[in-house]
């Protein structure tokens, strides 16, 4: 047992969706107290860092409701039941951008906002890009933009707020450190 472990003494479900569920769990504090705790219940994802042979970055443009605006993100997705990460990494690439990767590596595993959600993000660099005509088929509700671009224009987006997602900054700063683009 860690010294600030919280021992769950019930948990009540509040919502089980599509993507996640909500929890309610009442818990044991480390000094005897009780407390509830508010849990977002997540499969997990993927994000790809897609690098094309002449150094542009792939993105893609897509709304995301929860901000009411539309956001330059790498190109990502959630886990299905029983699904590899690096077989997703590679679904989701070729689902959101029409290319497939020649090698995929993975790069570094994150929790997204572990205060409250145990989503798990994969982050997998995709190298060797070979453009796919007639590949996966985007999601039937998933409306995405396609953009090829330099780090420094990747990085112009970030100014400018259109790129405001943290695994998005995360790839940014790893394509920079690691000389990729």
């Amino acid at each position: 047992m860690h010294k600030f472990e919280e021992k769950t003494t019930k948990t009540e479900s509040i919502f089980q969706g599509k993507v996640i569920s909500l929890q309610v769990d009442d818990v044991l504090l480390p000094d005897g107290n009780e407390a509830k705790r508010e849990l977002i219940k997540h499969p997990g994802a993927v994000c790809v860092i897609a690098i094309t042979d002449e150094k542009k970055i792939i993105l893609v443009e897509q709304y995301r409701k929860a901000l009411e605006r539309p956001l330059v993100e790498v190109p990502a997705g959630k886990l299905e039941a029983g699904e590899e990460p690096s077989y997703c990494a590679e679904r989701e690439l070729e689902e959101e951008t029409g290319y497939r990767p020649g090698s995929i590596t993975h790069i570094q595993s994150f929790y997204t906002s572990p205060g409250f959600a145990d989503e798990l993000v994969h982050v997998f660099l995709a190298e060797g890009l070979k453009k796919v005509e007639g590949g996966l088929v985007a999601d039937e509700d998933e409306f995405v933009e396609l953009m090829e671009v330099t780090l420094s224009e990747a990085e112009q987006l970030a100014k400018d707020e259109r790129i405001f997602d943290a695994k998005t900054l995360w790839a940014l700063q790893y394509i920079r450190s690691n000389g990729l683009a």
